[in-house]
Parts: C-alpha cells; sequence; structure tokens
C-alpha cells in the first residue's frame, strides 16, 4: 500500500484578477500559506501556464516546475475540462460553450472541436515534460440531452453516440499513451460519462484503452444517488486521480435530485466544503489506500455557503486529517510463528507425528 499525498488543491475556483489570485507566484504562495502542497493547474490562462510552449519546451515546463517547487509546492496534475468538453458538444449547447472557446474558432463547431483535441495533446506532451503521470478532464456529451428518455430515444442512438465519442478520443488517448500519461475523466452529470455504466459503455468502444482511467469525485455521485464507496470497489484499478469535494442530498416533497431550476443554495443536492456535506471520507480515504493508490487528495472547493478563504484553510486541514500513513507490517506480527512446511503439514493433520 502507498500512502496518499497531499493535501492539494485545484486551482481553477480560486483563480481571479485580483492578487494573490492573479499570477502564479501569488497563488503558489497562498496556497502554501494555507498548507498546502501541491496544486492541480488549469490551463486554459497563460498567466499561470502556456499549454503550447510547455508541449513543445522542456526548457520552459522546467522553469515552471521549478518556479512551482521553489514555494514547496508540487504540480499534481495538469487539467483539461474546458477543453476536453469542447472535444465534445451536442448543437443544442454550442451558444453556452462557445464562452469556453476562444473567439478563433466561436460560431464554428468543427473549428472548435478542432481546436479542443489539439489542445489534449499539447496537454499530453506537456505532462511528460512536467514529468506528470495523470491528467484531469471532462468526455464532452453528445448524448447528454437525451439521459431521461423522454420522448422515447431513437433505437440505435446511444450506441451511435459513443461510437461518435470513442472515435473522437481515441487518436488523443493514443497521444497520452505515448507519453505515458493517464487521461483521468471526471464523471460528471453533463458529460457523457456521468456514472459506472456510461464509463463502461465508453470503455468498451475505446477497447479498453489502458490511458481511459478515472478521476473520482464522490460529490457528484451523492447527488446522483449512487453508491461512490461501492464504485471504488468496481474501478479502483482505474481510479488515478482524487478530487475532495464534499456534497449532500436532501430531497423534499417538492424538489429531488433535478433540482427544480433552483440556485445551488435551493437545491436539494448541492456542493459543500469538505467537511460540511454527507461525503463518508473516511472510508473512502480508507478504500483508496488499501487498493493502493498512488495520487493527490486534490481539493476542489464548491460550496454555495461558504467563505472560500475558509473552505481552503479547512480544507488543506480535513485532507491532511484524513491521510492514512500506512502501514509497512500486519499488527499481528508479534505472534507470527514463522515458516515451517513440517509444522504446517502436522497442524493439518497431514503427517503423523
Amino acid at each position: 500500500m502507498t500512502t496518499i499525498k497531499g493535501p492539494a488543491v485545484f486551482l481553477a475556483q480560486f483563480i481571479g484578477n485580483e492578487a494573490p489570485f492573479n499570477s502564479l507566484e501569488g497563488i503558489c504562495q497562498w496556497a502554501k500559506d494555507k498548507g498546502f502542497k501541491g496544486i492541480q493547474m488549469p490551463t486554459l490562462d497563460n498567466r499561470f501556464i502556456d499549454l503550447k510552449l510547455a508541449a513543445e519546451s522542456k526548457t520552459y515546463a522546467d522553469e515552471l516546475t521549478g518556479k512551482v517547487n521553489s514555494f514547496g509546492l508540487e504540480i499534481t496534475e495538469l487539467s483539461t475540462h474546458l477543453q476536453g468538453q469542447l472535444v465534445a458538444v451536442n448543437p443544442a449547447y454550442d451558444q453556452v460553450f462557445d464562452a469556453f472557446a476562444p473567439d478563433s474558432v466561436k460560431n464554428n463547431p468543427k473549428a472548435r472541436t478542432e481546436w479542443a483535441v489539439q489542445q489534449m495533446k499539447y496537454a499530453a506532451k506537456a505532462s511528460q515534460n512536467l514529468g506528470l503521470n495523470a491528467h484531469a478532464t471532462f468526455s464532452g456529451s453528445l448524448l447528454w440531452h437525451m439521459f431521461h428518455p423522454w420522448p422515447q430515444r431513437p433505437e440505435g442512438l446511444v450506441e451511435e453516440g459513443f461510437k461518435e465519442l470513442a472515435k473522437r478520443w481515441l487518436p488523443i488517448l493514443n497521444e497520452f499513451d505515448q507519453c505515458g500519461v493517464d487521461v483521468c475523466y471526471e464523471i460528471h452529470p453533463g458529460e457523457d460519462l456521468f456514472d459506472g455504466i456510461t464509463y463502461e459503455m465508453f470503455l468498451e468502444k475505446v477497447n479498453n484503452h489502458p490511458r481511459a482511467c478515472l478521476l473520482y469525485d464522490p460529490s457528484h455521485f451523492v447527488l446522483q444517488q449512487l453508491d461512490y464507496i461501492q464504485y471504488i470497489d468496481f474501478y479502483h484499478e482505474r481510479i488515478k486521480a482524487f478530487h475532495v469535494k464534499d456534497a449532500e442530498f436532501n430531497p423534499t416533497g417538492r424538489q429531488g435530485t433535478f433540482g427544480g431550476y433552483q440556485g445551488w443554495a435551493d437545491r436539494a443536492g448541492r456542493y459543500r466544503s469538505p467537511g460540511d456535506g454527507q461525503v463518508d471520507f473516511k472510508t473512502i480515504f480508507s478504500k483508496l489506500s488499501q487498493y493502493d493508490f498512488k495520487g493527490w487528495a486534490v481539493m476542489e472547493w464548491e460550496c454555495c455557503i461558504k467563505d472560500s478563504e475558509t473552505g481552503a484553510r479547512e480544507g488543506s486541514e480535513f485532507i491532511s486529517k484524513h491521510i492514512i500513513p500506512v502501514t509497512d507490517r500486519a499488527f499481528d506480527d508479534f505472534a507470527a510463528t514463522g515458516a515451517n512446511e513440517t509444522v504446517n503439514r502436522q497442524i493439518l493433520g497431514l503427517d503423523s507425528k
């Protein structure tokens, strides 16, 4: 078994236009002061990383690593959640998802997809240059608007959707494979990979590609009422990244999992700061340690109630308290009798004395 690394923090929800959140140096100092040891880095803001340059220049990648290391931090993974989303977009969502794309490809779905695929390939090489072995992303979605079968889905629609999704991702997965990096899909509502079954459907279409792995985030499963503990038993061999994000689900006679179009604070299912929700992190950390998870525990802070500064400080402490320093021996070794085949056979009644 391996002791989980951490605490780390996903920077996406903290990057902003005010100091210290508007520069790499500033946010690294902030993360260090909050007690974090690692940062998961989004890749669309050149103030923090030039993704293309990191892919093309080992020198730049080394300099970036050195800068982060100078604050006593490590880069845990790069993130392309927004670019991964744009690998597959149903036309129903073109307008809203164009907000994630550069102006040069807006109002041009084909060009936007090509841009997103290239971004993913840059991320593969950049991760390799940075010495990383896992990468966080979304799958995108062609089918999400059909997740509830009304009207009845046309026969073969889901099959065709996953066939196309796999077609788009296979070249990307192969690129990551050449770079020795796992693609960790965050299983998430709004993506075609939103639960275990949809992940398995995708995995089949990409021929069980060894790099098609998982980012485990239990908060999304609380909101779906999925057994997030058993999920680890099912998929632990594919879990290569981990978000520590809490959630709660409090259904009423007026709303349930779909939320009634309400804002986050008024939904039955809502995200909370670590420790403020219903997620059983004690069991999660035990399970992941048992299954020899070798990655980082990364706080993704999303809370509709608590202040983010407080959430970050408490989140760092929360992760530190939950990391289990794994044992290198069995607790009952003191009573070990050693190996003796003759004695063993006598105990089993196989040899007479």
